[in-house]
């Protein structure tokens, strides 16, 4: 059992590596002279992360929608820890799982909102201070970790005991901790001292209480909330439900007013290269094109699908769309024929051929979207009367 356990956690642990050296097989050759792109938009954000062999997507993501939301605000951005908000997140994810009886999703997946709430409870830290790499390695490395954590939590649910001790969540924190270091109390930055807590209010100086994650979804009465269902929303969040057109505007009239998105999405599909940097929805689904097209796919710009509220919820319904990645959209660029695009910055290094960005359609956004988190102060006001926020 226990070489199971293992095994899926290594499984999970390195799905991130899987991803990305599978989307680089998604690639035309000589991709790049084939676009032209002129920014619109572009937002201020801070450099390019890799992610390394981890699935924190939704952290690097999430905390660097932060450090462009300290820019909005006028301040210098700070590096956020983005392992320290993962690492708070473990520890809460460990709760949930042994209270519900294993019955919720373990690994490292998460979603925007575990990041506000881990920065409400447990502050921030600077990366400088929390780089999460306890052991001396260069990039994140997780399965190892993952393995022994996972295992722990699967035995203490099993509960050998009869009852459980008040020293499970003890023992799981500090081999979470002898992974990824320990919290310092106290730490000094710039000169000064600082706690988590501190540092969150004093420095990054954000509040929690104004980010709302946004989607759009048939099933469910527009302008409420409701739980999304997928497997990485072990805090049960909830999102704010809206038509489909309305996500894109949204989003456009936040990146017009300053305000960068977190967005999470599914890039699973043949359509979206990493090594290119394109995504898009081609008119003829992949498995109906030809050698020729398939071979072609991210050889300029083409014609696109038509996105509509059913087929959106059948792609979701039936697995094709899934909570595969969280990602930072910055801005707007335009090709050569006049097409949007969004500009997106990922967490996969800076291999691609845009180093770390991507340039995403607007049609990909409405299809493929599972939810985006966003500052309620960027919402139109008819929008924040019909959210009610």
């Amino acid at each position: 059992m226990l070489s199971a356990v293992f095994a899926m956690a290594a499984q999970v642990s390195f799905a991130q590596d899987n991803l990305v050296n599978s989307l680089k097989n998604n690639q035309t050759e000589n991709s790049k002279q084939a676009f032209t792109f002129t920014d619109v938009i572009n937002l201020e954000t801070t450099s390019i992360k890799d992610q390394g062999s981890s699935g924190t997507c939704w952290s690097y993501s999430t905390n660097s929608f932060l450090e462009s939301e300290m820019m909005k605000k006028g301040k210098k951005p700070v590096e956020i820890s983005p392992l320290y908000t993962a690492r708070c997140a473990y520890i809460e994810k460990a709760k949930n799982y042994v209270r519900m009886q294993g019955a919720v999703s373990l690994g490292d997946g998460g979603a925007s909102h575990d990041v506000i709430n881990m920065y409400a409870r447990y502050g921030a830290l600077p990366n400088e201070v929390y780089t999460g790499l306890n052991y001396g390695t260069e990039r994140n490395k997780l399965a190892e970790m993952r393995a022994v954590t996972d295992a722990m939590l699967m035995a203490l649910v099993k509960n050998p005991n009869g009852s459980l001790t008040p020293n499970w969540l003890k023992a799981f924190t500090a081999a979470t901790d002898s992974y990824l270091g320990e919290v310092p109390k106290n730490f000094a930055y710039k000169g000064k001292t600082y706690t988590p807590q501190s540092f969150a209010n004093e420095v990054i100086g954000l509040n929690p209480a104004d980010y709302i994650e946004i989607t759009s979804f048939m099933e469910h009465p527009y302008y409420s909330k409701f739980t999304l269902l997928v497997p990485d929303n072990w805090a049960f969040g909830q999102v704010y439900n809206v038509q489909l057109d309305e996500m894109t505007d949204i989003i456009d009239h936040a990146l017009k007013n300053g305000y960068t998105v977190a967005w999470g999405t599914d890039v699973s599909e043949k359509n979206f290269s990493w090594k290119n940097g394109v995504a898009y929805v081609p008119e003829k689904p992949f498995e109906k094109m030809t050698d020729t097209e398939k071979a072609g796919l991210f050889a300029g710009p083409k014609p696109e699908r038509t996105i509509t509220p059913e087929l959106r919820q059948a792609e979701f319904d039936n697995y094709n769309t899934t909570d595969d990645h969280g990602m930072h959209i910055v801005g707007i660029a335009k090709d050569q024929i006049g097409k949007d695009y969004y500009i997106v910055k990922n967490s996969w290094g800076a291999s691609n051929d845009y180093k770390g960005f991507l340039y995403v359609t607007k049609n990909y956004v409405k299809f493929k979207t599972t939810s985006f988190m966003i500052n309620k102060n960027a919402l139109t006001t008819q929008m924040k009367k019909k959210l009610a926020v």
